[in-house]
């Protein structure tokens, strides 16, 4: 038997407009990063001149991986595809490469100071968009 389809709410597409403006500046964030010019990086405090001159590939392709798995993903909430759900996955694992980075390998903290939050913040919505798709889902919204 098919699933049920059901119509998606005014809330839904709110979700998903936020969702995908969040992600939006995920990638503007990670453009700006790899495509740093010389002048801006040398705008930067000595400590991020350091962090961002010795960012491992690994780490970049995870920071890509996250931000463009993420927009998507919110691309397909709007399609209202199933698969919105495999790439907030996908999003949340590159998120927690790049963190292990950030925090465990390299002093992300020192270097960033009070924007320490925004990591946190991000775990939290990717965590959210996950079981937003899900429940999405399972209620017949995506298919």
């Amino acid at each position: 038997m098919d699933q049920i389809q059901s119509k998606p709410t005014f809330l839904f597409w709110i979700i998903s407009g936020l969702a995908t403006l969040w992600n939006i500046f995920g990638v503007m964030a990670y453009l700006g990063q790899a495509y740093m010019t010389d002048e801006v990086l040398n705008g930067l405090s000595e400590a991020e001149q350091l962090y961002y001159s010795n960012l491992p590939s690994w780490v970049v392709s995870a920071f890509a991986l996250a931000v463009f798995a993420g927009f998507f993903g919110c691309l397909g909430l709007f399609l209202r595809k199933k698969w919105a759900f495999y790439l907030f996955n996908l999003s949340f694992l590159a998120l927690l490469v790049q963190t292990y980075y950030n925090f465990f390998v390299q002093n992300y903290i020192e270097i960033q100071g009070p924007k320490v939050i925004l990591p946190f913040i991000t775990f939290l919505v990717a965590i959210f968009l996950i079981y937003f798709s899900k429940s999405k889902i399972k209620s017949g919204v995506l298919r």
